[in-house]
């Protein structure tokens, strides 16, 4: 198939690629600047200039393919209900373009905030208010009955690995080094998902050859590591002290990943394997924290 693929030169997506055309799909890159469209190239797949605040060009590209790929998202904590609009309205324009096609349209959303205190699954639906994102994946799933082989990936909060993480946990390096410790939140007993980009990317390669229609998938390496070991592992790695930050504290040491860390968050990825055959494979995240990815630096 020929693939559209927003996002494609960012962290998620350049894994996605290398697999989709590694399973023999012929991909289109969706870019915006120029430095995105040479390291689209530089992936081996082609360039299709357009943004995501722009419906007509999105309509345009995925014109020129048969399924859509939509990993590209506004993350701006201070613009989330922008960012979700902008994304709604790109989904419809994708929609627009493939309904009655029965070709793929895979979105990327994620676990955080989906059962809280208990391990969540792909069966779960979390409510509207835990994040404006959360309308967008329902009517993904919808597409199914516009003849749309629709599906939704919820990816772990933390998609680590080597090379330029600057998710979560590249944030809490950051702080480990300016505050001079290591913390973690209370008792440090919360758990926090994680999938290695590379495992991330075969799943999405999967998703797009084998999901039925209106799936939910979770890429989900590890259900749960508690808090306290990340934060142990990055003490040690950066040669810190590790140490218990109370909650109520949380938000002026940790920044805007004080009102995350401190969730217990553990997610299942039970369904999704068994459904496709996907099985993690690459570096823990504990492994690449010993390994030196996040000198926090």
């Amino acid at each position: 198939m020929r693939i559209l693929v927003t996002g494609a030169s960012g962290w998620i997506g350049s894994a996605s690629v290398k697999e989709l055309i590694s399973a023999g799909h012929e991909v289109l890159g969706l870019a915006r600047s120029d430095d995105s469209a040479a390291r689209i190239r530089a992936l081996g797949a082609q360039v299709v200039r357009g943004s995501l605040d722009d419906p007509a060009s999105l309509r345009a590209a995925a014109a020129q393919a048969d399924g859509v790929v939509h990993l590209g998202y506004n993350h701006d904590f201070s613009q989330m209900a922008a960012a979700a609009q902008t994304d709604r309205a790109a989904i419809e324009a994708f929609a627009d373009v493939l309904q009655g096609t029965g070709g793929p349209l895979l979105i990327a959303s994620g676990t955080l905030g989906l059962a809280p205190g208990r391990v969540g699954t792909e069966a779960d639906m979390p409510s509207a208010g835990v994040h404006p994102r959360i309308a967008n994946a329902a009517y993904t799933l919808g597409l199914a009955e516009r003849g749309i082989r629709s599906m939704v990936v919820r990816f772990a909060p933390t998609v680590h690995g080597a090379g330029g993480d600057h998710g979560f946990v590249a944030v809490l390096a950051r702080v480990a080094r300016e505050k001079g410790v290591s913390g973690y939140i209370g008792e440090g007993r919360n758990r926090w998902p994680a999938v290695n980009r590379l495992d991330a990317g075969r799943l999405v390669q999967l998703a797009i050859d084998r999901a039925p229609p209106a799936s939910v998938l979770h890429a989900v390496a590890e259900e749960g590591i508690a808090t306290q070991d990340i934060a142990q592992a990055l003490g040690e790695f950066m040669s810190l002290p590790v140490e218990s930050i109370p909650a109520e504290r949380a938000q002026a040491h940790f920044d805007w990943l004080g009102m995350f860390f401190g969730a217990d968050a553990p997610a299942s990825s039970a369904h999704t394997r068994a459904l496709l055959g996907w099985e993690p494979v690459h570096e823990t995240l504990l492994a690449d924290i010993t390994a030196g990815h996040y000198p926090g630096q």
